[in-house]
C-alpha cells in the first residue's frame, strides 16, 4: 500500500472530480489552493494541527506516517485548511467553520484516502450520520 505522502504527488488520484465523488464540499478554487500549498511544505510547525490530527487518527485507528524529515501530509493539509479564513466576499459557509472531525474528513477526501475516511466516519457516527457524511 502506498504512503499518503507519496499519493499527494499523483494528480490523477487527487482530482477535484474524485474528491466530489467522495462527498467533498470545498469549492474547487480552495481545494486546489490548499493542495498546491501542501506540496511545498515538508514539516508542520502548527502544534494545534499536529495535536488535533494525532488525536483524531488515534481515536479512529488511522496510522500516520511522520518522520524526522517530513510530517504526514494529512497533518499539513489539515493545518492549511484550519488556518484559512473566509473573506468578506465569501458566503456564510466556509471550511474554517467546520468541526475538527469534518475538516479532517475533507482532508482525507482531498488526498483520496478512502480507507482512513471510512475509519473516521465509523469512529464518529454521531458526527457523520447517514445524511451528513
Amino acid at each position: 500500500m502506498e504512503n499518503v505522502q507519496e499519493n499527494i504527488e499523483k494528480d490523477a488520484q487527487h482530482s477535484y472530480q474524485h474528491y466530489k465523488e467522495l462527498g467533498g464540499i470545498i469549492n474547487e478554487k480552495d481545494y486546489q489552493s490548499a493542495l498546491d500549498r501542501a506540496k511545498n511544505i515538508m514539516i508542520s510547525d502548527n502544534e494545534f494541527a499536529i495535536s488535533q490530527v494525532n488525536v483524531m487518527a488515534r481515536t479512529s485507528g488511522i496510522t500516520l506516517h511522520n518522520s524526522k524529515d517530513a510530517s504526514d501530509q494529512r497533518i499539513i493539509l489539515y493545518g492549511i485548511l484550519r488556518t484559512d479564513f473566509k473573506s468578506k466576499e465569501e458566503a456564510e459557509y466556509h471550511h474554517a467553520d467546520m468541526s475538527n472531525q469534518k475538516l479532517f474528513a475533507e482532508v482525507l477526501r482531498m488526498l483520496g484516502d478512502e480507507d482512513s475516511l471510512k475509519k473516521l466516519i465509523e469512529a464518529h457516527p454521531h458526527i457523520f450520520d447517514s445524511t451528513n457524511k
